[in-house]
């Protein structure tokens, strides 16, 4: 734009300089082709808006007595241009509302459902909470004593190869118990638990974990397991069975029967492997239940004590008291796989699916 020069510095003639200048601006603003961000750029660009080239000619030749009254006109100017500039605006988001079709119909926004994993887990977790169990979570990312030496997993037990668990990369040169790895379970929160709080404890751990397995219909290097930790003075496997064997009837119904079987965990001593009672065929054999009328659902057991020992002599290293005398508490441990309780529960035959994030199959459980 061509700028012409201020010669005259009385007060009148610097007012009606202003005055001309405004009335172009709201010119240009109520102009038919009016573009409101066309319009900033060229009068209140910061390098070649209109007012900044004005405000450099004009205060430049003015007179030392006149700049004053220049720079003060300046700045009403520009809060008078960027009011019109804001009022036009809103005259047109007015005129835009004043167009629309109100009889049209609306964009359909579907609403999202809990995915058929977090809805089980979250069931599992709310019938031990109703228990009395407390939620704990932790980290997928662990030290090996937290996820193996701890709970009594030797250093040549073979869950500790590579073939079974994810190690992370370059911890060769770390000790043993602090390389890290991917959890192969929830119990290292089981660990940092009592190692964190004094007993009486009663927790329920839900999470992810993570094994180098190859996928297939049954098998997944990732999914999730529900765990359960109490510990106290008499705690017993009475105790263990009469909390299972509820824990089943509030997930599975109440005609549900539980028995248990000896078996092996490196943490827990005795061990014992769960089975419910069909709830397909209530019992009588079919297909689903290899035609035996019993589901093996979980692993459980009392406590080892040598994981107390482990974890009083580490709450020593870090400064406090050894409260788990294995002689005056015990507890018990059992812990479940959420993926095969939903897969069970909505006759799900591959586990892929649950991971495969495809809509189709999710919208099912909507």
């Amino acid at each position: 734009m061509e700028i012409t020069a201020l010669t005259d510095f009385s007060s009148a003639a610097i007012e009606q300089a202003f005055a001309e200048v405004l009335a172009d601006a709201q010119a240009s603003i109520a102009a038919p082709s009016f573009d409101a961000e066309a319009f900033r750029l060229e009068w209140l660009g910061r390098k070649q808006g209109r007012l900044k080239a004005l405000s450099d000619a004009w205060l430049k030749t003015a007179p030392v007595e006149a700049k004053k009254l220049i720079g003060q006109r300046f700045n009403a100017l520009k809060e008078q241009i960027e009011t019109a500039l804001e009022n036009a605006g809103s005259l047109n988001a007015k005129a835009s509302a004043a167009t629309l079709d109100i009889s049209l119909p609306g964009s359909a926004q579907s609403l999202g459902a809990e995915h058929p994993l977090i809805k089980t887990m979250a069931e599992i977790v709310d019938v031990f909470k109703r228990m009395g169990y407390s939620l704990r979570l932790g980290p997928e990312v662990e030290n090996d004593f937290n996820n193996f030496e701890s709970l009594n997993f030797p250093p040549n037990h073979p869950a500790r190869d590579t073939q079974d668990t994810l190690v992370l990369a370059d911890q060769e040169k770390r000790p043993l118990r602090e390389r890290l790895l991917m959890r192969t379970h929830t119990s290292p929160v089981q660990i940092r638990s009592m190692l964190s709080e004094e007993p009486p404890l009663q927790l329920v751990i839900p999470g992810k974990v993570h094994r180098n397995e190859a996928a297939d219909a049954t098998h997944s290097p990732i999914f999730h397991q529900v765990e359960g930790l109490c510990v106290g003075p008499k705690v017993t496997f009475s105790d263990l069975k009469g909390t299972l064997d509820h824990a089943m009837k509030a997930l599975f119904g109440s005609s549900v029967k539980t028995r248990f079987f000896p078996s092996f965990f490196p943490f827990t001593e005795p061990s014992a492997d769960v089975q419910i009672s069909c709830i397909f065929c209530g019992g009588k054999g079919c297909r689903k239940c290899k035609h035996s009328g019993w589901i093996e659902l979980l692993g459980c057991g009392m406590v080892d004590p040598n994981v107390f020992e482990a974890v009083n002599q580490r709450r020593i290293e870090l400064g406090r008291e050894p409260a788990y005398d294995p002689a005056k508490i015990s507890g018990f441990a059992f812990g479940m796989g959420v993926d095969r309780i939903t897969m069970m529960k909505y006759g799900i035959s591959d586990i892929g699916l649950l991971y495969s994030g495809d809509t189709r199959f999710l919208a099912q459980f909507a």
